[in-house]
This record gives C-alpha cells, structure tokens and sequence, in this order.
C-alpha cells in the first residue's frame, strides 16, 4: 500500500487514499515491508529510481511514516498466528499490527479475512 501510496498507483482504491492523507502523522510501517520492497526491486516486479535506498530515503522525506520496530515481541507473536497460510511476511506484519496496537491497511484478501486482525482496505 506505502508503494502504491507515494507512486499515485490506481492499484490504490481513491477512499483509502484519502484517508492515508487524511492520516499523515499518525501513520506507520512494519521493517518487513521494507524488505518486501527491496525484494520487489531485486526481482525486477517494481522499478525504484536510485533502487531501494534513495527510494525509501525519498519516500520517507515526502511522506513520513513512523517505524513500528521489529521487536522480539513481534517475532514470537508471528510465529504463533495462524492466517491459514504460512507467508512469513504476512505473519509479520500481522504481528507487528497486533503488538503496536495497529490497524493493518491491505488489500490482501488472506489478511482481511483474518477476523480477529484490525484491518482497513477502503
């Protein structure tokens, strides 16, 4: 979502991108979405201008985000979730949702249908 955010993708539906703007200053990411970005990149699925580092430090200059740390916490609780599949990335952003105390913006219907996981999509 972070990616589609600040590359204006259309991916992004216009009610959840007002109110990622309406929300600037009380918004976070996860490190893993971070890496997931980089991967992207390495494996050609995404293009970043500069690659993943200049994009970010960019990114992050243009739209601060606060990062919610990638705490023991948050590992042992990934492991412990059941989302009916075993993304590990999934789990950790999952994880990381429920021990900052967040709501999780995705449209990734496996982490929506996720009743028990505070998320937004719209």
């Amino acid at each position: 979502m972070w990616l589609w955010h600040v590359g204006g993708s259309d991916r992004l539906p216009a009610g959840l991108q007002a109110a990622i703007d309406a929300a600037i200053g009380h918004l976070w990411y996860s490190p893993i979405s971070v890496w997931e970005i980089g991967m992207l990149h390495a494996r050609g699925r995404v293009s970043l201008e500069g690659g993943p580092r200049a994009w970010l430090e960019k990114a992050l200059a243009r739209f601060p985000l606060e990062e919610a740390a990638l705490t023991r916490e948050v590992a042992l609780r990934s492991s412990e979730l059941d989302l009916g599949h075993r993304d590990p990335a999934d789990h950790v952003l999952a994880a990381t949702a429920l021990v900052h105390g967040l709501t999780l913006v995705t449209l990734d219907e496996r982490l929506r249908g996720a009743g028990w996981l505070p998320t937004r999509s719209e």
